[in-house]
Formats: C-alpha cells, sequence, structure tokens
C-alpha cells in the first residue's frame, strides 16, 4: 500500500511540476507527517527536489547555464524586442534569468537610461557603460541563478519610480499568473511588480502553461508579453481581453 501511494505521489508531482505539501496532503487524503516521510523517499531517487514549502520535478529544474543555451535563438529574439520598449530617461528593472539577460546588447545609445536589477549579468554588462546609471538590489548572492535576492528592507524599492519592469517566470498560466519557486527572489519580484508603471513578462513559449510554487503576480495584471511565438488561441483571447500586448521577437 505504501509503495503504490510513493508512486502515485511522485507520478502526481512530476504532472503537475511544483506541489506545495498542503496540496499534497489535500490530494492524498494523509497527515503533513506521512507526505512528508513519502517526499524524503521519492528525493533519495533524485527524481524530485524539496523547494520552500513543496516540492518540484527533477525535470523541471535545469541548472541556470544549461537553461541559458535552451531556446537561445529564441531569448536573444525576446531581448531585443523587449529592448524596443525602453525609452531615454526610463527607470527600468531587469529581472535576473536566462530570457533578460541579453537586454543590454540592444539598448539604444539613450542620453540618460537608468538600470535596477538583481542580476550579475546584467550588472557585468551595465558596469561599463557610462550612460547608464546602475542600481542595485539584494543582499545575498544565489550562485544557481546568478542573481542577489533578499533584502532587509524591501520599502527601499518605494522611493524609485519604475518605468518599466521586465521580468522572468519559470512558469506562467491563466490560473496561476507569473511564478517561480524561491521565496527571496519572489518577494523581490512581487514588490517591483506592485511598483513598476509598465510590467512586462519575457517568456519563451515553453514556459506557458506551467505553474511553479510561488505566485508573484497574476498574468491580467500585466501591460505586454514579449515572447517568442504567437500565443495560442486561449492566451491571445485572454490577453485582448485583458488589454496586454504581445510582442514576439523575431529570429535573429
Amino acid at each position: 500500500m505504501k509503495e503504490k501511494r510513493l508512486q502515485h505521489v511522485e507520478e502526481y508531482i512530476h504532472s503537475v511540476g511544483t506541489a506545495s505539501i498542503d496540496e499534497l496532503c489535500e490530494h492524498f487524503q494523509v497527515s503533513k507527517n506521512t507526505i512528508r516521510r513519502d517526499i524524503d523517499k521519492i528525493v533519495e531517487k533524485g527524481t524530485i527536489q524539496k523547494v520552500y514549502g513543496g516540492v518540484t520535478s527533477v525535470s523541471q529544474l535545469d541548472p541556470f547555464e544549461n537553461r541559458g543555451y535552451t531556446n537561445q535563438q529564441e531569448k536573444v529574439a525576446i531581448s531585443k524586442s523587449a529592448a524596443q520598449l525602453v525609452e531615454d530617461h526610463d527607470l527600468i528593472f531587469i529581472d535576473s534569468g536566462t530570457t533578460t539577460r541579453n537586454m543590454i546588447d540592444f539598448l539604444p545609445r539613450f542620453n540618460k537610461l537608468t538600470i535596477l536589477t538583481n542580476s550579475l549579468d546584467i550588472i557585468n554588462a551595465a558596469a561599463n557603460l557610462e550612460h547608464i546609471t546602475l542600481l542595485t538590489i539584494g543582499n545575498h548572492y544565489k550562485r544557481s541563478t546568478k542573481s542577489f535576492v533578499g533584502t532587509d528592507d524591501l520599502h527601499l524599492l518605494d522611493k524609485y519610480n519604475i518605468t518599466k519592469a521586465f521580468m522572468a517566470a519559470t512558469g506562467v498560466s491563466i490560473t496561476n499568473g507569473l511564478t517561480n519557486s524561491d521565496i527571496l527572489e519572489y518577494e523581490i519580484k512581487k514588490r517591483i511588480a506592485e511598483k513598476a508603471r509598465k510590467l512586462y513578462l519575457l517568456a519563451d513559449a515553453s514556459k506557458f502553461g506551467k505553474a511553479t510554487l510561488l505566485t508573484y503576480a497574476q498574468l491580467q495584471e500585466i501591460d505586454g508579453i514579449i515572447t517568442s511565438e504567437p500565443l495560442t488561441e486561449e492566451y491571445a483571447i485572454f490577453c485582448e481581453k485583458n488589454n496586454i500586448s504581445v510582442h514576439v521577437g523575431t529570429n535573429l
């Protein structure tokens, strides 16, 4: 009986990508202690991984550098299209992630541009550009995503008038919105999403229809999507109803 439940739990996690402890308890009608023991057993196999508040299928988690090569051409095209939305004197936030990391390469040479970021790649790319004022956030370096996460006072973001935020997400869905799996990244993403005058999502086609543990913004709250190919009918209709602009990056 136990072995069969373990199999069903593992299959369920792989089917949804990421699940919380409470979700698993409710779905399988068992206690938290039981589900935690089950998870520990499955983790030993290396097929799932614990994340904050739940678990994620290992198949959903590629190393950051590997993700940089996945759909690379599409991601560069997305960055190029996103850069065209930036205007002189903007204060923009560029999120960490393999889809946003190339934006600097395509930004026009403005008289004045301020960039706020927690991405090490963006910091390195902008550090020697004299026309860019560079602001950073995050007090803990997360090596796996090359980003700075966590802050002692999220209210420090309140002093910035962010005109546009260019966000990444691990998964995007109509039901769960823009999601990620790290609580420290989530806190920054959520605050930025609340502050920015315009909120843009940069996501290649593989991210849609997926959800991970934490929702930092609802899909209807964003102003635009920059992606790699036309959206499915379901998402296209949703965007039209919610006045979300859609920009499809052309391959370079």
